[in-house]
């Protein structure tokens, strides 16, 4: 439905005339002005550029190498360290993105990750005297998209190092990004749920538990004496830092629970219930305290307004992400093209063709049995 709207507007503002494409399942922006202003910037920070160009293909190796040792690691995970194995989704608005908080953080920040993903491949571009033709952005749909288009000719011409410089930029701005934005947001306490061990134990006062706020009358655990004010520190030997770490359980198990009572740890085992508005998802039978308890060691930043914490989160998270995974090599994906260009010239174009469909084929497989496995672990879920 917002995509009908959107095509309904464009056509009835005339967008064509101001460089839009609009066709009845994408709109494309193109503008012919980019390099211009690419080389304006480049004649100022011309020195700095020229370091994280070479940057750039160094880091384009190393976001290759640990993408893949990520879906490698994931996959082993869900066989041998179940908890361990992180579950993946394709972020689609309307699909796999359902709710409205959720869609409004997607729209807000990805604009922002292209500018500065597309940008960067710009600039590098000019730095190595390859023209842009056109620069601007695509939606198919759902589906975002920005691009800068170098000139076909000068591209091929370039030395390979050129080439990997410009290609491996995009990526490199993006997990840069990633690491300067993360910096800030060490003073968050939402930052707290998605950074792993040894980085949340050394940036944030870990809490003792989650706090039970009541206990659901006639539940498992009531019966087996659960109080409020208790603290839960595990559940099922898994420990619980935070709301986020409860674990997945069934209804009708048994689970042992394990909490903190005025200092004293104390063990129960409960019956669980199912919840009330899903028969199939299970519950201990508490009210718990959802608040982040996490306390950041450098809190020299107010963080007042929950919206803009969770929106820089999810800049974060999506910068940091799409450039790891940019860098796998398919034929969409700069990972694709940065390899391509390392092994042609070398061998016949017959034998690159051949080693690229097969790196395509497994790299493909691999990011395909990480969202199956996914799915097989918890169904088809939703952000």
């Amino acid at each position: 439905m917002a995509w009908v709207v959107i095509v309904i507007v464009a056509k009835g503002l005339k967008l064509e005339k101001h460089g839009f494409e609009i066709k009845a399942y994408s709109l494309t922006y193109k503008n012919k002005q980019v390099n211009s202003v690419l080389l304006k910037l480049l004649s100022r920070t011309r020195r700095g550029i020229r370091v994280f160009a070479d940057v750039s293909v160094i880091s384009g190796f190393i976001m290759m190498g640990f993408a893949f040792w990520f879906l490698l690691n994931n996959v082993a995970n869900y066989f041998v360290i179940p908890d361990d194995f992180a579950e993946l989704t394709v972020l689609i608005p309307g699909v796999t993105l359902t709710s409205a908080a959720s869609i409004t953080y997607f729209l807000l920040s990805i604009p922002v990750v292209l500018v500065i993903h597309e940008g960067a491949h710009g600039i590098v571009a000019a730095l190595e005297k390859i023209k842009i033709k056109t620069g601007g952005f695509a939606i198919f749909i759902a589906m975002f998209a920005g691009f800068v288009e170098p000139d076909e000719e000068e591209f091929n011409k370039a030395k390979k190092i050129s080439k990997l410089r410009v290609i491996g930029a995009g990526a490199t701005s993006n997990v840069i990004f990633a690491f300067v934005l993360g910096a800030i947001l060490l003073t968050n306490p939402f930052f707290a749920m998605v950074l792993p061990e040894p980085l949340l134990s050394t940036f944030y006062e870990l809490p003792e538990g989650v706090l039970i706020l009541s206990i659901i009358e006639n539940s498992g655990a009531e019966q087996a004496g659960l109080l409020a004010n208790d603290i839960i520190t595990s559940i099922n030997d898994k420990q619980i830092l935070s709301p986020a770490d409860f674990p997945s359980l069934n209804p009708g198990d048994m689970a042992s629970v394990s909490v903190l009572r005025d200092g004293q740890p104390l063990n129960f085992s409960l019956e669980v219930m199912p919840a009330p508005d899903d028969p199939e998802r299970g519950l201990i039978g508490i009210m718990r305290d959802n608040s982040f308890a996490y306390k950041p060691v450098m809190n020299f930043i107010e963080w007042n307004d929950p919206n803009v914490s969770m929106f820089l989160l999810w800049l974060w998270m999506i910068s940091f992400f799409i450039g790891i995974i940019n860098m796998l090599p398919l034929p969409i994906l700069d990972g694709g093209k940065f390899i391509h260009t390392i092994i042609d010239q070398r061998i016949s174009e017959k034998a690159v063709n051949g080693i690229m469909w097969g790196i395509y084929a497994f790299t493909f497989a691999l990011f395909g049995l990480n969202i199956a496995l996914s799915y097989v672990k918890s169904g088809w879920f939703t952000i």
